[in-house]
């Protein structure tokens, strides 16, 4: 029996998803959300004087992995409900039926895994074993956030839970392994990136409203309505500039981000124009780099 065959008869008659197509199932645009909030946290660490380089990549693996396990989940969840069929999205393995849910599912599970175990190290040498309530919660909200019985990401929470895990307890968190503290300016700079982070799902959202409409998915793009999720992305992305500003009084160079808002412009203009379905899609990515360049120009205005 050739490998293709081995393949499609482990799956009930269905070819294994390619690489590539796996890479996209990990939805590659939306990691800057896992990304910026681990540098940002690292800037406020370098700020005190207490960075610490390898703990800082092991705190940007557990980020990266709760984020592309998330999107896996996810994708599972919505695609055995039947949620994802009405899509004009990047590509969903199980919706789309490249993949068989049982292999996405197992996807997610084993970069869960592997967040907890690059987590439990961080734990072990901080001594802070209060954080392996935190890993906890935060696999437990990804996992939930579309899986069990009543996910909340359909009860229009997923910005909410975006913001305390993506913002807050990210940037707080890598601060903290690295300084063995929690200075008030890690606080602070989880903000614009709890916000930037929401961004990212607001316009997904904004873009799959008529489909999640349909499926019953009760988004919080769903609750606001067209014209209310449009308000809501332009703060996202207004509101961090604003607490940069706010910033400068003690951190003069957090003006620094200042220089990202050209490219907050386009996709503010765009969304708020009423751009709609492919549009989006550009929308997210240019939201992706603004989050990215926006992270990097605010973390060495904290860090100077």
């Amino acid at each position: 029996m050739t490998t293709t065959e081995n393949d499609r008869s482990a799956d009930g008659g269905r070819p294994a998803p390619t690489p590539a197509q796996w890479v996209a199932g990990a939805r590659p645009r939306t990691l800057p959300a896992a990304v910026v909030p681990v540098v940002v946290g690292t800037g406020v660490a370098v700020s005190t004087g207490g960075a610490v380089w390898w703990r800082a990549l092991l705190a940007l693996a557990v980020a990266l992995l709760l984020q592309i396990g998330v999107n896996y989940a996810n994708d599972y969840s919505d695609g055995i409900r039947g949620t994802d069929k009405v899509r004009v999205g990047p590509l969903r393995l199980v919706g789309s039926g490249v993949a068989a849910p049982r292999a996405v599912l197992t996807a997610a599970l084993a970069c869960f895994l592997a967040a907890a175990v690059a987590g439990l190290a961080l734990v072990v040498v901080t001594g802070a074993w209060w954080l392996l309530a935190v890993g906890a919660l935060s696999i437990a909200a990804a996992w939930f956030y579309t899986g069990g019985s009543r996910p909340y990401g359909y009860r229009a929470l997923g910005e909410v839970s975006v913001f305390v895990f993506f913002g807050v307890v990210a940037v707080a968190g890598t601060t903290y392994v690295q300084v063995d503290g929690l200075p008030w300016l890690a606080l602070a700079a989880a903000v614009p990136v709890g916000l930037l982070a929401c961004a990212m799902l607001v316009v997904n959202n904004l873009r799959d409203l008529r489909g999640d409409e349909q499926s019953g998915k009760r988004t919080l793009a769903v609750v606001l309505g067209d014209r209310g999720t449009r308000l809501l992305y332009a703060a996202c992305l207004i509101l961090p500039f604003v607490v940069a500003v706010v910033l400068i009084p003690v951190r003069p160079f957090a003006a620094l981000a200042l220089l990202g808002v050209p490219l907050a412009v386009q996709p503010v203009r765009a969304v708020l124009g009423g751009a709609t379905g492919p549009e989006l899609i550009v929308g997210l990515q240019q939201t992706g780099r603004l989050q990215l360049v926006y992270g990097l120009l605010f973390t060495i205005g904290l860090a100077l």
